[in-house]
């Protein structure tokens, strides 16, 4: 049987709340053999650990400060992700990164979070899961100043250009997340997916959004990653199994699966 890493799946999200047991065993079901909790902050943080426990090895954590989360009290939430991280074992730093969408009201902060964030991860060893919204050139910024220790990592959710792909590519070990966005009709990012190699590429639902063709619109969740991986079997022209080998893979790799 094939099988799949969801390298991004808020599962302790509320929308959850009314069926989780079933919705994990329907992930499992198919195929999905381990889910990665990327963090939000410390508001959300005793969910997604409750939830992590009641899916036993299934789930793993990562911890970090997501950037739609950086407001007044920036600098507390920067400290909970920096003793929490000496407290526990965590696969990742995320999810971290820059939102210019929703506001650009604290914009330097983020930059300030983003960076110590990075130097933390390249100082633990560990990856990154990078959320760009409408920020890529800020983003850009951040990792050049880091004068060459940036660490390995995911650009989450990634819709961007060959040039964007290509100038990630150069900041060293990247990896981009693929998920519901590249089955959507006209998605830009179809175009890049057919020259960035599968060995680049980790699945990711972001469940509950970014719900994938055939179930747009209705609740995201881990069992859909089928849907995505045959979206880029389609793109690149090879086979289902070879998508789920090789990304599997490369999740297990990147994260130290």
């Amino acid at each position: 049987m094939m099988e799949f890493i969801d390298t991004h799946a808020h599962l302790y999200d509320e929308a959850f709340d009314g069926d989780f047991d079933e919705t994990v065993a329907r992930i499992k079901g198919n195929g999905v053999v381990r889910c990665i909790f990327p963090a939000i902050d410390s508001t959300t943080f005793e969910r997604q650990r409750n939830a992590a426990e009641k899916c036993g090895d299934f789930a793993v954590q990562a911890i970090g400060l997501h950037p739609t989360s950086v407001a007044e009290n920036w600098r507390e939430e920067l400290d909970f992700v920096l003793e929490e991280v000496e407290r526990n074992n965590y696969v990742a730093i995320g999810e971290i990164g820059m939102d210019g969408y929703w506001s650009k009201e604290f914009i330097s902060q983020q930059k300030e979070v983003f960076a110590q964030q990075l130097k933390l991860a390249y100082r633990k060893g560990l990856p990154v899961i990078i959320h760009a919204r409408e920020a890529t050139d800020d983003i850009f910024q951040v990792l050049d100043s880091l004068g060459g220790e940036v660490p390995r990592g995911v650009f989450h959710a990634f819709s961007g250009s060959w040039e964007t792909y290509s100038r990630i590519c150069g900041y060293g070990d990247f990896m981009v997340g693929i998920g519901g966005v590249a089955t959507y009709k006209n998605a830009g990012v179809a175009k890049t997916l057919e020259r960035i190699p599968l060995e680049k590429i980790v699945l990711e639902t972001d469940s509950p959004y970014l719900t994938p063709v055939p179930f747009r619109g209705k609740r995201n969740e881990s069992s859909y990653l089928v849907y995505i991986a045959e979206k880029i079997s389609q793109i690149k022209g090879c086979t289902l199994e070879e998508v789920a080998s090789i990304t599997t893979a490369n999740a297990k790799k990147m994260f130290g699966l």
